[in-house]
């Protein structure tokens, strides 16, 4: 079985040669502006275009919890919009966006994509941001859904 590697680093700079796919978490209102998506957007303009679109288009695709999207924006690098958090928190909130079962789905689909284009996977701490997640929650997640399969995967923690 497979390790994830911990570094600290961007995400959006993901290390290392070959297919690489930087996972991310995305809320199920189409909303997009705050938190790592602001990273995404300033290194690539395809995900939120991406996203929006197919948040717009979605009475006729597959969009909703648990979906994942994925989108190349180079040659050997795609971004994947994971759809794992419920709404987004408001001042007005009780409880958190997160869901955990709707991170898990999407890392399956997520794990797919990598096995299909010989990919390492590159991920903040997924739902673990503005969605109110905790990593001891998510990190079995991707040790399951990824690790377990052989995907290497690589968490960066951003700051020095």
């Amino acid at each position: 079985m497979t390790v994830i590697e911990y570094v600290r680093g961007d995400a959006t700079a993901p290390r290392g040669k070959g297919a690489r796919i930087v996972a991310h978490v995305c809320n199920d209102l189409g909303g997009w502006g705050k938190g790592f998506v602001l990273a995404v957007s300033r290194r690539w303009p395809e995900p939120e275009a991406a996203y929006r679109r197919w948040y717009r288009e979605r009475a006729g695709n597959d969009f909703g919890l648990g979906a994942a999207q994925f989108v190349q924006v180079s040659p050997y690098l795609w971004v994947a919009n994971l759809v794992g958090q419920r709404g987004i928190r408001t001042g007005r909130s009780s409880g958190v966006p997160v869901r955990y079962e709707a991170i898990d789905t999407a890392l399956g689909l997520l794990a797919d994509k990598a096995v299909e284009l010989g990919a390492s996977v590159h991920m903040p701490r997924i739902g673990c941001g503005l969605a109110g997640g905790t990593w001891d929650r998510v990190e079995p997640l991707v040790r399951e859904r990824l690790t377990a399969r052989g995907i290497p995967v690589t968490v960066y923690d951003f700051g020095a």
